[in-house]
């Protein structure tokens, strides 16, 4: 569910600056065991962003690579707003992006809308697109690359029983076999990569500890001609009680459809009765629309406490990698898929060698010095505006200033630190302040006459 909602010159300031990618050196130990005859051999479990980037950089890498996915023609419930950046470091073609939104609108409460993206240049826009066409082309260029892809259900696997022996993968093959279960097959690798997403059985089976999740629903709705027009380049984000106690609903944008869906941590029960008022604020927009698909799924609220044993990790939502506030993930989880992967090909010197967990632990190393401080700072943000009606207006309201629209853009289209003018800088807070207040003084006003 990749979003805007950060709304805050805040949060783009904590935004860290990926370095540019380099060619990968090779620096595998000196004591690390050599395989002779054959190339490192790495099982990546789950096919989408994630399973997909790691793939593909593994077999280019020269690791003889198996990618199992159960739902190759997977529709997650997923906002599926990527950032600019990341259509050229992931080499996307333009027709995988069905809109480009050059227009979000945010709508408060009391139904206040507040445009942004004015600060926007002309080439610029969020891109909207499909998971289920995204993960296949990620899939099938990892094939390309000379991934085996398996169409397959992980179950679990056997850790090795002596130093520097083979983990057992075991599965239910499904091509090419006839009914439900499957042909359970097992193969030997010698690192596990877990990509399959917030329910992972690989997280299960090496200890990898629980977190809080939220529980996404979607609906994909197609509209008329007209009111698709409307939706040509505008995506729409809305915020109350109503449609969610500690998050948002959402109406993006796609090929010939939109997207409806919201999502919750605290009252999961209760998730058709946000999407219900979702599609109640957007009714007059979507009036007349014909449901065409109905998605849910979890989502991670925060990385897992374990991410790396011995030769096995975890990337993408298996890893937790979705920030709070905004609910983005498809970019961080194919960027933590290519990390992962390249720090696999530094550490076998290109497949030629064995690796440790000490070579994973270099991808985690890396990817939290870059990233963890956009997920603490959108926590807060997350407690911070989402936690009351008002707090929501306030929130609206600073949506509607450019310096904050230039700052939060500028941070999620290139995922790099904003430089800002502290003559701005000392503004912004002061406005920030104000509208707390405000947002504070409302919230008492409004108790009284609930009481």
């Amino acid at each position: 569910m990749a979003s805007l909602t950060s709304t805050t010159a805040t949060a783009a300031a904590a935004v860290a600056r990926p370095a540019a990618r380099r060619s990968l050196a090779v620096r595998a130990s000196a004591t690390s065991p050599r395989l002779a005859g054959r190339p490192l051999r790495v099982a990546v479990v789950g096919g989408g962003p994630a399973g997909g980037a790691a793939a593909e950089t593994l077999a280019k890498g020269g690791v003889e690579t198996i990618l199992i996915e159960r739902k190759l023609d997977n529709c997650k419930p997923c906002g599926g707003a990527i950032p600019l950046c990341m259509v050229d470091e992931f080499s996307l073609p333009l027709d995988l992006i069905d809109r480009r939104v050059t227009k979000m609108k945010m709508i408060s409460p009391s139904n206040v809308a507040v445009d942004i993206g004015r600060t926007l240049a002309p080439d610029e826009y969020i891109g909207m697109v499909r998971r289920e066409v995204l993960d296949a082309y990620l899939r099938s260029r990892a094939a390309a690359a000379g991934a085996e892809v398996v169409n397959g259900l992980f179950l679990k696997y056997d850790a090795p029983q002596e130093p520097n022996g083979p983990y057992r993968i075991h599965y239910n093959h499904y091509e090419g076999v006839k009914g439900e279960k499957g042909e359970k097959r097992t193969i030997e690798v010698d690192a596990v990569v877990g990509a399959d997403g917030a329910n992972s059985r690989v997280a299960k089976e090496m200890g990898a500890g629980d977190y809080e999740y939220a529980i996404a629903f979607q609906e994909r709705v197609r509209i008329s001609e007209d009111k698709m027009d409307y939706y040509r380049e505008r995506a729409e984000m809305y915020v109350g009680d109503d449609v969610s106690p500690d998050f948002y609903g959402w109406v993006f944008p796609k090929c010939d459809h939109v997207a409806v869906g919201t999502g919750t941590v605290t009252h999961k029960a209760d998730i058709k009765k946000f999407q219900a008022a979702t599609r109640l604020r957007a009714r007059d927009k979507i009036e007349g629309g014909k449901i065409i698909r109905v998605e849910a799924h979890p989502i991670p609220e925060h990385p897992r406490p374990k991410r790396v044993s011995d030769r096995v990790t975890l990337i993408g939502d298996a890893a937790g990698y979705v920030t709070k506030c905004s609910g983005e993930g498809i970019y961080f989880a194919a960027k933590s898929g290519r990390m992962c992967a390249e720090a696999i090909v530094e550490g076998s010197a290109n497949g030629t060698r064995l690796i440790d967990e000490s070579d994973l632990r270099k991808y985690l190393e890396k990817f939290d010095k870059m990233y963890w401080p956009t997920y603490k700072v959108l926590d807060v943000l997350q407690k911070v505006f989402y936690r009351s009606n008002a707090a929501r207006e306030a929130f609206v309201e600073m949506c509607a200033d450019e310096y904050v629209q230039k700052m939060t853009f500028d941070s999620y289209l290139y995922k790099r630190v904003v430089p800002g003018n502290p003559l701005d800088d000392i503004r912004l807070a002061i406005n920030t302040i104000g509208s707390l207040v405000r947002a504070s003084a409302l919230r008492r006003e409004m108790n009284k006459i609930t009481l």
